[in-house]
């Protein structure tokens, strides 16, 4: 149970961070409760059997708001608090995932308080388009995630809105095959299975390769 609210605590923060939360220290109380659960050796239920609500507290590690909150999971399985910032935050989780899958992190998006809301602003309706075909936030990232790998596998720029279009093939995108081919001193070579051995070619000539193995170099063709 630690680790699972420990993870919450983390993606909160996360959350408040993408939602251009102000107050920093809600994000440090976050992480700093979710570092002391992830390395607490007893489980949190348990303490909380035994001790009830005060066992939960820990002083300048968790504060009583934290605390109800452990206690809301340990009781109800759930926090609110949590359900209702993934709800809220929903679209703009996307357009930062979208953007990450460019390279490009929330911290840098951050870096200007009017860019950022450009970018929000921009790329908010395809976004929300996003998550009604998706059906959610996770299958909305995954979406992304597949075009993203087809895209850059080809060098091929992509945009929200190219998910759209490959909706119907999301399964059939693949990832453009890495074709590597041996060169020995910049000349390519090729392997003869029938006499198992490797041969190099010059000027349309097959010469017998005589050096070591791993003096082959393999690169990548486009």
């Amino acid at each position: 149970m630690n680790k699972e609210i420990a993870k919450i605590f983390r993606e909160m923060a996360e959350l408040l961070d993408i939602n251009g939360e102000k107050i920093s220290q809600r994000l440090f109380a976050y992480k700093k409760a979710a570092s002391y659960l992830e390395n607490l050796q007893q489980d949190v239920g348990d303490i909380y059997r035994e001790q009830g609500f005060k066992g939960l507290l820990v002083p300048r590690t968790i504060g009583e708001k934290n605390a109800k909150k452990i206690e809301e999971y340990i009781l109800k399985g759930k926090i609110k608090e949590y359900e209702e910032l993934k709800e809220e935050t929903a679209i703009r989780q996307v357009v930062t995932h979208f953007f990450k899958s460019k390279g490009l992190g929330l911290q840098e998006l951050k870096k200007s308080a009017k860019i950022r809301k450009i970018v929000y602003s921009r790329y908010t309706k395809p976004a929300k388009q996003l998550l009604d075909l998706a059906g959610g936030i996770e299958q909305a990232k995954t979406a992304i995630d597949k075009v993203a790998t087809w895209a850059n596998s080809r060098k091929l720029d992509y945009t929200i809105e190219t998910v759209f279009k490959k909706w119907l093939e999301l399964d059939r995108l693949k990832p453009k095959e890495v074709v590597k081919k041996p060169f020995y001193k910049g000349l390519p070579m090729v392997y003869n299975e029938q006499k198992k051995k490797w041969f190099v070619i010059k000027d349309g000539e097959w010469l017998e390769f005589a050096d070591k193995e791993n003096t082959i170099e393999w690169k990548i063709i486009e």
